[in-house]
């Protein structure tokens, strides 16, 4: 694959003892007994040479063709690299408590976020807690069986398939002008918390992978009407108002 290509890879991600990690393929997962009702099982999204993948897929992913199976093992100095002493901290639980909100989702193995860090909480005993702030995979030689379904060449397509992979949101409206890219956002993106940050990244996704010179986002709120039936001041709804049955 040249760099600054865009495709869609079908994976198995497996650590040294064969154990299946992830994947985005249903059957696979089934197979495994790790399904997840509600996922979308859809291709991954990746632009080649883009540094959001470990360095020994990418490096693997510019001499691959598409449309055929590799299988490849992956050092974790090439993965997520070694683990790092520095990064697991000794804590009372009184301090850990007092920066969760919900202490009830506490588990050991578990995901806890501290001081804007994620990490894993791997003891809770004896007043002390002992977080992993390391990547859960590192230290670990990996195992990718993958396989290039798709290599998109459209830049209409190209810019879709690069909005939803960075947001998880699809249904996005996009009109070129030019080297100018006008985005309208979907409805189910406007009330994200994270839209701000999501913007400001996909302007640097999109210009570094289709070279795109201005970048615009439209948000488009629909019209809410007033319904004189209800009381004086009216009532408010939108088209998906539910008004209730007459009894």
């Amino acid at each position: 694959m040249e760099e600054g290509a865009i495709v869609h890879i079908e994976y198995e991600l497996y650590n040294s003892e064969e154990k299946l990690i992830e994947t985005n393929l249903e059957a696979t997962a089934k197979e495994h007994d790790m399904h997840e009702d509600g996922r979308d099982y859809s291709p991954l999204v990746a632009l080649i040479g883009g540094g959001t993948l470990i360095e020994g897929f990418e490096d693997h992913l510019l001499e691959a063709e598409a449309d055929t199976d590799y299988e490849i093992d992956i050092s974790s100095e090439k993965a997520y690299g070694e683990k790092n002493s520095e990064l697991i901290e000794v804590l009372s639980q009184d301090k850990v408590m007092q920066q969760i909100r919900d202490p009830n989702s506490l588990q050991v193995n578990g995901p806890i976020t501290l001081g804007g860090k994620t990490g894993t909480l791997t003891l809770w005993a004896a007043g002390r807690a002992r977080i992993d702030f390391n990547h859960p995979m590192a230290g670990q030689d990996l195992r990718y069986k993958y396989k290039i379904t798709k290599v998109i060449d459209d830049k209409g397509e190209k810019v879709e398939a690069l909005l939803k992979a960075n947001t998880g949101h699809d249904d996005f409206g996009v009109e070129f002008d030019g080297d100018d890219v006008a985005v309208t956002i979907p409805e189910s993106m406007l009330f994200d918390t994270n839209a701000a940050m999501m913007k400001f990244r996909l302007v640097s996704v999109l210009r570094d992978s289709v070279n795109a010179g201005k970048v615009s986002f439209v948000e488009v709120h629909e019209e809410r009407t007033i319904d004189p039936g209800h009381g004086e001041e009216g009532h408010v709804h939108d088209e998906n108002c539910d008004h209730g049955e007459e009894e």
